[in-house]
């Protein structure tokens, strides 16, 4: 069993996909097992929306203020460089399109996988290839883990109805952990390792929803969703540092751009957003599972492909001797003490 784990941990986004997809193969062959009632029924059929609240409790909790000014710029950059992409596409198709979908995408997965990006995913290509700024704007990016950027943009369009109460609903667990994580370091120890915990049943109960039908039939197009959050999401983030660096007059050395290549990806907990959504507004529950399907399968494509266009990117950088290391000593000492990089032969 152990060296079972340890091939399904290779897997990327692992701990969200596979309870899901085990989820779905339940409900497609053997619906009537999850339905014996008391705790099983609870837990792996209906607990979708406890075990939800919980997770964005532990999420909202690792959420931190206090960070550097460089890195919560960054983050700021990013965040609303990625976050502005998604909803420019999201709403274009739901707007532009005929039958308000493009090639069976949803606008709401649109908006969840693009505008939710994978945190252990970014903080671990940061550590490689970026600096301590770069891994310091995962404290402002953290806002787009859970659905309440997407509600946002769903409601202000007018694509989804949420009433203040209910929404303030959705969001409180994600405040409470905020709230809870900032003022006591003890707690936000004791919530981190929930994050990772109550994925794999919540992704498992959320499975359940899932008929291997639709996930075939809507779920693939799905993997085209990830390659747009790649190239489309991922360059705005890019392209929006690039701007930062550039009205920061930064010297050419030390503008990195690492970090907003880290950005391009879509996070495993984005798979709970159209389930949360959903529970907000019962409207949107007939595309749940299609919405949920297509987020996960951009999961998977994000995770591929991501990490080759970042290490790209940082050998792009080099041969043009700019490097994370220049922009971390001018912070450190100034505009002019940081150290050219040696260029490579192009």
């Amino acid at each position: 069993m152990e060296s079972l784990f340890r091939q399904i941990g290779r897997i990327p986004g692992a701990l969200m996909i596979v309870p899901l997809f085990l989820g779905a193969v339940f409900t497609t062959f053997a619906p009537a097992t999850l339905e014996i009632g008391s705790f099983t029924t609870a837990l792996f059929k209906t607990g979708a929306a406890p075990l939800i609240g919980l997770f964005f409790v532990c999420v909202g909790s690792q959420i931190d203020v206090r960070a550097a000014l460089p890195a919560v710029e960054k983050g700021i950059v990013l965040l609303l460089a990625k976050y502005g992409v998604a909803v420019a596409v999201g709403l274009g198709v739901a707007f532009l399109t005929p039958d308000g979908t493009l090639w069976g995408l949803l606008p709401l997965a649109i908006i969840a996988a693009m505008s939710n990006s994978n945190g252990s995913l970014f903080v671990a290509l940061t550590s490689q290839f970026g600096n301590s700024s770069d891994k310091g704007a995962i404290s402002i990016l953290s806002i787009n883990d859970g659905p309440f950027l997407t509600m946002i943009a769903l409601g202000a369009a007018g694509l989804a109805e949420f009433p203040a109460m209910a929404l303030f609903s959705a969001i409180f667990p994600m405040l409470l952990g905020f709230v809870i994580g900032n003022t006591s370091p003890t707690a936000r120890a004791f919530l981190a390792p929930g994050e990772k915990i109550i994925i794999p049943f919540a992704a498992f109960a959320l499975g359940t929803g899932i008929n291997f039908g639709v996930l075939l039939n809507s779920g693939a197009i799905g993997l085209l969703l990830g390659l747009a959050t790649v190239v489309v999401s991922g360059g705005a983030a890019v392209l929006a540092l690039y701007l930062w660096h550039i009205v920061r007059r930064h010297p050419r050395p030390t503008r990195n751009l690492i970090a907003g290549a880290c950005e391009a990806s879509t996070a495993g907990n984005a798979i709970a957003t159209p389930a949360a959504v959903a529970l907000i507004d019962p409207s949107l529950a007939p595309i749940q599972g299609m919405a949920t399907a297509q987020v996960a399968a951009a999961v998977v494509a994000t995770a591929f492909t991501m990490p080759f266009v970042v290490a790209w990117l940082s050998s792009w950088q080099k041969r043009r001797g700019v490097s994370p290391e220049n922009e971390e000593a001018m912070y450190e000492g100034g505009e002019t003490t940081f150290a050219m990089a040696p260029q490579e032969p192009s």
